[in-house]
């Protein structure tokens, strides 16, 4: 692990309970930095699949087909040298682009030269079912399992080809075997619905309204990728045989629920995702249920490791590790003390759910309910800073008093404002105590 990233385990919370209590929150914060991070993942242990929408609907405009083969043309140029490649196009079923066999070829001149001509000749028609755009990927991503694994995902449309429950049991199949970041292009695709699959396979979801702006999102996207270290790196969650884990959530820099993504390890122990990694930074929100203690005494409610996948036949090697405690107490001061970054991050996952719960109700025409979560949403990103997400909640609603949420719909709203809104809710940001910490250090 010597030319790996260091990574480091911070624990958050308010240890004492009241008597009585049970519930224990905690907020993880794994950081990773140092080691050769943007070339320690050697280029034959980094795949790529790039998968573009060629559905009839990418024709009107014709802006957006022209707009996404300059993208992939630009993700395909952004790969390091040796990395190994693909380019996918999806309508009702999924075809190779480059190379035209369906295996995955090593970036170099000659093979990015070949894959941005195929690009060229794209033409878009038929319908959209993207389970079978994900098996595709996962296919060719199958002999590289030991290596960082990323896809793009761009579409324009509904998953209209095929059913929910085939789309479930593509994610199913896939969770945990490649990370897919997700894009929607224009306003005729479904938020929860890409939502959906980004969050089975722990990427992100946004909207590129203008398809002018996809090659800038797609360099990013790709740069990102290749400046991943470890591939898999996962959170192993003890608990005590009478506690009960109620949930583990990304809660920074997006909110991402993998309560249901455990895989077992070993008697009272849990695997928990956290996909691969680079010079970054990320927290997590724990909730631990407990048997309520005698005043005085103290247990560990979980015990958090994070581990990386060893080789065939070895154990999973622990490269980090922390406590969450549990303490009761009689002292109310102490017991009613709630700790600053668990109370932020709560709020953060309040505020994705009532934005989504705000335009579902805005959708549905009951606008006293629309108005109500929306002015709560305000009033959440007010207290938390929360920039982005104000900016965007201001195209959406009138905001007459953002410290008490009180708002007025707006009559009318561009459905792309309404669609960036609703990626928006997931995105979250820190304690202002936190960027400052982290400004103070940048500057040592």
């Amino acid at each position: 692990m010597s030319d790996q990233p260091q990574f480091t385990v911070r624990i958050d919370q308010n240890k004492f309970l009241p008597e009585g209590g049970r519930e224990v929150h905690a907020i993880v914060s794994v950081e990773s930095a140092g080691g050769a991070l943007a070339t320690a993942a050697a280029p034959a242990q980094a795949a790529e699949v790039v998968i573009i929408d060629t559905s009839g609907s990418m024709t009107y405009p014709d802006t957006k087909l022209r707009s996404a083969i300059a993208a992939a043309q630009t993700a395909v140029d952004t790969l390091r040298d040796g990395v190994m490649f693909a380019v996918v196009s999806g309508s009702n079923d999924a075809r190779m682009v480059f190379p035209q066999q369906p295996v995955l070829v090593p970036a170099n001149d000659r093979n990015r030269q070949a894959a941005k001509a195929a690009l060229k000749r794209l033409t878009a028609q038929g319908g959209t079912a993207i389970g079978s755009w994900l098996r595709l990927a996962d296919q060719l991503f199958d002999p590289y399992q030991d290596g960082v694994r990323h896809a793009i995902l761009l579409t324009d449309g509904k998953n209209q080809h095929e059913s929910p429950e085939e789309l479930d049991a593509v994610l199913f199949r896939c969770s945990g075997r490649f990370v897919c970041d997700c894009r929607g292009v224009g306003t005729d695709w479904e938020v929860a619905e890409l939502r959906k699959v980004a969050n089975a396979l722990l990427g992100t979801v946004d909207i590129v309204a203008d398809p002018a702006d996809l090659v800038a999102d797609f360099r990013a996207m790709t740069e990102a990728a290749m400046g991943k270290a470890v591939a898999d790196v996962a959170l192993r969650v003890w608990t005590p045989q009478t506690a009960r884990l109620k949930f583990v959530k990304q809660v920074m820099p997006t909110v991402q629920d993998l309560t249901g993504m455990r895989t077992e390890a070993g008697p009272q122990a849990g695997d928990y995702p956290l996909g691969a990694w680079g010079a970054e930074s990320r927290d997590y929100q724990i909730c631990v249920e407990v048997p309520p203690g005698e005043v005085g005494k103290e247990l560990r409610a979980a015990w958090v490791k994070l581990v990386v996948p060893g080789g065939p036949g070895q154990e999973a090697q622990v490269i980090a590790t922390g406590n969450v405690l549990a303490q009761w107490t009689d002292d109310e001061a102490l017991s009613t003390r709630i700790n600053a970054r668990v109370a932020h991050y709560t709020g953060q996952s309040e505020l994705a759910d009532v934005i989504q719960e705000g335009l579902a109700a805005r959708r549905d025409g009951d606008l006293d309910t629309a108005t109500a979560r929306l002015g709560r949403a305000v009033r959440l990103a007010d207290e938390a800073g929360n920039e982005a997400v104000t900016a965007a909640l201001r195209k959406v609603v009138d905001v007459l008093d953002p410290a008490t949420g009180t708002v007025r719909l707006k009559s009318n709203v561009d459905k792309a404002d309404e669609m960036s809104l609703d990626t928006t809710s997931t995105k979250t940001v820190r304690t202002r105590k936190d960027e400052t910490v982290r400004t103070r250090r940048s500057e040592v």
